[in-house]
């Protein structure tokens, strides 16, 4: 781990040794969604919290990755993949969910979490000050081959990288190819139910599929689109020590249960308090102890 990834690391490691955990029900908090052109309208009525200022650098801040992408061609179930599908990209739910997720953070565990959150490239000199980055909809993802080295650079110096919503083979073959250039040498592994990912500190009795709240959600159907295997699955890719450099989050979408959370009390219930913010607490909190 390098020494700036090492300087926020450590206080968070500090208070994770104390860190206190709510398990009660999250509360449902209606939320006003539309246009954001001054920070108030940016926050879109997500709650909103001061940080210390004397220890402004020493707080978790969620980052969201800007990455390139491209226009592919057509798969067998119709969409577009391999250099790009029709539909989302790396802005996909912002800033509704990054907004709604560092406050939960700030809510319900002892870490001091920054209220905005930040959008970084790859590229970016200061990267390696964040210790944990977001990846959304990598089914389009094309990576430069500066991006390649510098996600490269990022995970084996200590970050933490999350994937999250994207759905089929094709999708999944499209953000394979682009992560063997990063690890030729890495395969991703499936991660047991009985992995702490899933366990600390919420229990899981399985592994999660959210759907989006515009897909079938309501008729029962919580698998959005592609063909072949609609099961969610969880895998890592791991550095030569054994840490988990990376958590693969495919056939579900964790984002849109942040998202989404003050839209509807039945999805809320369901989806956003059930699963998405558990797990995703569970995974900040693996990442940044281990």
């Amino acid at each position: 781990m390098n020494r700036s990834v090492r300087l926020i690391v450590t206080p968070l490691l500090v208070c994770f040794a104390t860190v206190a955990i709510s398990l009660g029900q999250f509360e449902f908090e209606r939320r006003w969604r539309g246009r954001r052109d001054v920070r108030e309208d940016f926050r879109g009525g997500a709650p909103d919290w001061q940080q210390d200022q004397e220890f402004k650098h020493d707080v978790f801040t969620f980052v969201r990755i800007e990455f390139s992408s491209g226009r592919g061609r057509r798969g067998r179930g119709g969409g577009w993949y391999g250099r790009g599908r029709r539909g989302g990209d790396w802005r996909t739910d912002y800033p509704d969910s990054d907004l709604n997720f560092s406050y939960r953070l700030q809510e319900l565990t002892s870490m001091q979490v920054d209220p905005d959150g930040k959008i970084m490239r790859l590229t970016d000199d200061e990267l390696c000050d964040y210790p944990f980055v977001y990846v959304v909809e990598p089914g389009r993802m094309l990576l430069s081959e500066a991006e390649v080295l510098g996600l490269r650079k990022y995970l084996l110096n200590g970050g933490f990288m999350m994937v999250d919503d994207f759905w089929g083979p094709d999708e999944y073959a499209n953000f394979y190819r682009e992560i063997k250039r990063v690890f030729p040498n890495r395969e991703p592994r499936e991660l047991p139910l009985s992995h702490p990912i899933f366990n600390t500190p919420y229990k899981l009795s399985k592994k999660p599929q959210v759907p989006s709240i515009h897909s079938g959600w309501q008729y029962g159907h919580t698998y959005e689109r592609g063909y072949g295997d609609p099961d969610p699955h969880y895998k890592g890719i791991f550095d030569d020590q054994g840490r988990m450099m990376t958590i693969i989050c495919h056939n579900t979408d964790l984002g849109d249960g942040w998202e989404r959370e003050g839209e509807n009390v039945e999805y809320f219930r369901q989806f956003s308090e059930k699963w998405s913010y558990p797990l995703g607490i569970n995974i900040v909190i693996y990442a940044m102890t281990h």
